[in-house]
C-alpha cells in the first residue's frame, strides 16, 4: 500500500488520540432543529477503542441502544500547534473511512469510550478534494445514511486549526469529522456496510456480548 510516509500507514497502532467532532453536518442540524454550532464541538476517544475490519462488532450488555455513524477520518502527518486554516492541510498525511459507534443510551460515556472502526490509510494523492466525498451506510442492505463531505459545517482546515489551539496534534492522530443524518440504532445479527466514494468500503457483522 503506497503512502506518503511509513508511519502514516500504521496510524491504527501508532496514533496517540482520536478527536471527534459532533453536529458537523448541516442536514443533522436541520433534522434535529438545533442551532448551527459557532465553533467545532470536539470530544476525545482513546486509541484503544480501534477495531479493524474482519473483527465482529460486539454489542456490550450494558448498552441498550448503540448507533452507527459513517465518517471521513483525517490522519495527521506532522506535529502541529496553533496552525492557521490556510496552512492546516499541510499537516494531513492522508484520510480513511471510519464507522464510529455511539451508545445513545449513555451518550456521555460513549463520547469518551465509544469505538471507531476504520479502513486502511488512503494516501493524499488518491483524495483530490476531501470536501467532495460521498458517504453511505447500509444495514442489512437497506440504505440508512447517504451524504457528502461537501455538507460539512466545519471543513478539515477549520477543525485542524481549531483543535490545534487547545492541544498538540501529533503524527498518526485521527480526526473524525462528523456524520451525516440518518444515524440510528442497530442490533445483534445485523450486517453494517459503509463506503466513501470509490476509495474505501467496510463490512461488519454484529453480535451480542
Amino acid at each position: 500500500m503506497a503512502c506518503r510516509d511509513q508511519n502514516a500507514a500504521n496510524f491504527l497502532n501508532e496514533g496517540k488520540k482520536i478527536v471527534g467532532v459532533a453536529l458537523n453536518y448541516m442536514d443533522v442540524v436541520k433534522a434535529r432543529n438545533v442551532p448551527v454550532p459557532k465553533e467545532p464541538l470536539v470530544f476525545l476517544k482513546p486509541t484503544t477503542s480501534y477495531l479493524q475490519e474482519g473483527q465482529p462488532i460486539v454489542l456490550p450488555k450494558v448498552f441498550t441502544k448503540v448507533a452507527y455513524e459513517v465518517e471521513l477520518g483525517v490522519v495527521i502527518g506532522k506535529t502541529c500547534k496553533n496552525v492557521s486554516k490556510e496552512d492546516a492541510l499541510n499537516y494531513v498525511a492522508g484520510y480513511c473511512l471510519a464507522l464510529d459507534l455511539t451508545a445513545q443510551c449513555n451518550l456521555g460515556a460513549a463520547r469518551a469510550a465509544g469505538h471507531p472502526w476504520t479502513s486502511k490509510f488512503i494516501p493524499l494523492d488518491q483524495v483530490k478534494d476531501p470536501h467532495n466525498l460521498p458517504l453511505w451506510l447500509t444495514v442489512n442492505g437497506v440504505v440508512k445514511q447517504k451524504g457528502c463531505t461537501a455538507d460539512l459545517i466545519f471543513k478539515v482546515p477549520d477543525i485542524i486549526s481549531y483543535v490545534s489551539k487547545y492541544m498538540t496534534l501529533e503524527p498518526n492522530d485521527l480526526i473524525l469529522t462528523g456524520t451525516p443524518d440518518g444515524s440510528d440504532a442497530f442490533k445483534a445479527g445485523d450486517v453494517i456496510e459503509c463506503g466513501m466514494a470509490e476509495l474505501a468500503k467496510l463490512t461488519f457483522q454484529v453480535c451480542a456480548e
